[in-house]
């Protein structure tokens, strides 16, 4: 079951956090994580008109969003990593995955998700974000917490946030309704529950 939602996530963002943690699990799976699954499902049931949302008009600008939460997982206390990067207003890209190395700050794991990632070449990668950032070929930004699209990546979130960035945010949109006007919906809060 949980592979059949792995193979969805590749069009429907708005599950990614949920299916990577249930995923965490199923090595020693107990009947809380099969519940969790079968609430996924019952949310892919009644939402199946969503999906990603990608305009002609947009602009090429790329940009990208990273968050990390700071030890949530009760069992290890790692951080979960999240990162989307969009290309004009549609997400092209999107990732979340629990961070090999506990975090002592916020800071060090979102530093921590990229060393990790490709350890050997960060010396070259790192200079040449430098110098594009030397030449304003790049900006970077701090994003609050209201606004920072990857947060739907890394932490369970209370319904009207779920809701806003899977909707506004990551452009997740009904496709049809009778009046012909693009508008989210969804069930109760997917995301209520975090590790055991």
């Amino acid at each position: 079951m949980i592979g059949s939602l792995l193979y969805l996530m590749a069009t429907r963002p708005d599950i990614q956090f949920a299916v990577c943690l249930c995923a965490r699990y199923q090595a020693s799976p107990r009947t809380s994580l099969r519940q969790v699954v079968k609430r996924i499902f019952r949310y892919l049931k009644f939402t199946p008109e969503l999906g990603l949302w990608y305009s002609s008009g947009s602009s090429r600008s790329l940009r990208g969003f990273s968050d990390a939460d700071h030890a949530c997982c009760r069992i290890d206390r790692k951080s979960t990593f999240g990162t989307c990067q969009l290309l004009g207003t549609s997400l092209v890209s999107w990732s979340s995955h629990k961070q090999a190395s506990v975090s002592l700050s916020t800071i060090e794991a979102t530093n921590n998700a990229v060393l990790h990632s490709r350890t050997k070449h960060i010396d070259v990668r790192f200079h040449f974000l430098r110098g594009h950032y030397e030449k304003d070929d790049i900006d970077l930004v701090y994003i609050v917490t209201q606004n920072q699209l990857a947060d739907i990546f890394t932490k369970p979130l209370e319904f009207g946030a779920f809701a806003r960035l899977r909707g506004y945010r990551l452009k997740v949109f009904t496709m049809h309704s009778s009046r012909g006007i693009l508008r989210a919906n969804g069930p109760a809060s997917l995301l209520s529950w975090c590790d055991e």
